[in-house]
């Protein structure tokens, strides 16, 4: 074992808007771990592939557009390039072309370094849909956080609204389900819980509920301070 697998990590996997981010930025905060949003990666290159006109189903092109990004997080700030994507990667639409361009194994073994890359001490919270099963799959505890659809679409209906965006419910649902079907179904590394993971349905459940019920868990395998 090297030292980078020596340092502890904790995957959260699950479908869009199963509040995943949420909850990994509240445990990395509370331990004070480094934070990986690694389906911000994939929204990134979807994003950029637009911006640079590359098809979405040039898998040879995707990749390479891949290789060459310089992301840099800070927070809920992230920058590409040197240009802030912040608020970019953040629409609907932008989850549609991630869940495009995620399935191409080149596209995934361009970005598989750059996620290990962000494990370092004193540990690492990494947030995604295949964090437990593939890229991180001796982390020390495994998170799947799933929620049923329509409570997934509510309450990226309310956030987007928040937001001073138009939106409509009844397509946020269709994006929510049409997406699921992709990443469940993708041949490479598809979205399902880990064999060791912890399933979480968080439908009713606060998140504070479910914060407090991984933070306890992390206890349990002594991951707390």
């Amino acid at each position: 074992m090297n030292d980078g697998a020596k340092i502890p990590v904790i995957a959260v996997d699950g479908p869009g808007g199963s509040g995943k981010g949420t909850l990994a930025r509240a445990v990395a905060e509370q331990l004070g771990w480094h934070l990986l949003d690694s389906g911000a990666l994939y929204r990134i290159i979807g994003v950029v592939c637009l911006q640079q006109s590359v098809p979405l189903d040039d898998e040879s092109a995707v990749a390479a557009l891949a290789t060459g990004l310089d992301i840099a997080f800070s927070g809920e700030q992230v920058m590409v390039n040197g240009v802030n994507l912040s608020d970019e990667i953040r629409t609907e639409d932008a989850g549609v072309v991630a869940s495009q361009v995620a399935p191409f194994a080149a596209v995934r073994a361009a970005v598989l370094a750059l996620q290990r890359s962000f494990r370092r001490a004193p540990g690492l919270v990494a947030d995604g849909r295949d964090m437990g099963t593939v890229v991180f799959a001796d982390a020390n505890l495994k998170i799947f956080l799933d929620a049923s659809a329509s409570e997934r679409a509510q309450r990226r209906y309310k956030q987007l609204k928040n937001k001073g965006l138009s939106v409509s419910l009844r397509g946020l649902l269709a994006q929510i389900q049409e997406r699921d079907a992709r990443d469940r179904g993708r041949a490479v590394a598809p979205l399902k819980p880990a064999d060791d993971a912890l399933i979480v349905d968080s439908t009713a459940m606060s998140i504070d509920a479910v914060l407090e019920l991984v933070m306890t868990e992390a206890g349990k395998r002594g991951l707390r301070p």
